[in-house]
């Protein structure tokens, strides 16, 4: 059981309603309110579902993420890309979990209206990610 919550303060219920994170020990849970019965998901179910949606998803736009990095960086160099690539195609879901993610993060996704909705058994049923609009 992981002892982070990579997701705190994106992940709603069904009915919109944020969740909220606690802990059990040391093992963080997204807390569900059953109409008051409060059910307890381990984080990591629902964070490993997350990671591989977003996994999979930029393992299928793998060229556009490498142009975007390679944008940001500055850098377009061949050494810079194959190095992006073999990254892109090796993440590690456990290594993600462990490091966590920053709360600056966090803070971003909500700002940005980014959403995971979950029912009280822990199953990701939505994610609202925003889009951007180029002018």
């Amino acid at each position: 059981m992981a002892n982070k919550a990579l997701f705190s303060g994106v992940i709603y219920d069904e009915r919109g309603r944020l969740v909220q994170t606690k802990f059990v020990g040391s093992d963080a849970q997204y807390v569900v309110d059953d109409d008051g019965f409060l059910r307890h998901v381990d984080a990591e179910v629902v964070d490993r579902q997350v990671l591989r949606v977003f996994i999979e998803s930029i393992q299928q736009n793998k060229s556009l993420a490498v142009s975007q990095a390679l944008n940001y960086l500055g850098k377009d160099d061949l050494f810079t890309k194959a190095a992006l690539d073999s990254s892109i195609d090796q993440v590690n879901i456990d290594q993600i979990l462990q490091a966590g993610f920053p709360q600056q993060a966090k803070d971003m996704m909500a700002m940005m209206g980014f959403k995971i909705v979950i029912n009280y058994h822990g199953d990701v049923v939505d994610i609202d990610q925003p889009t951007t609009y180029e002018a």
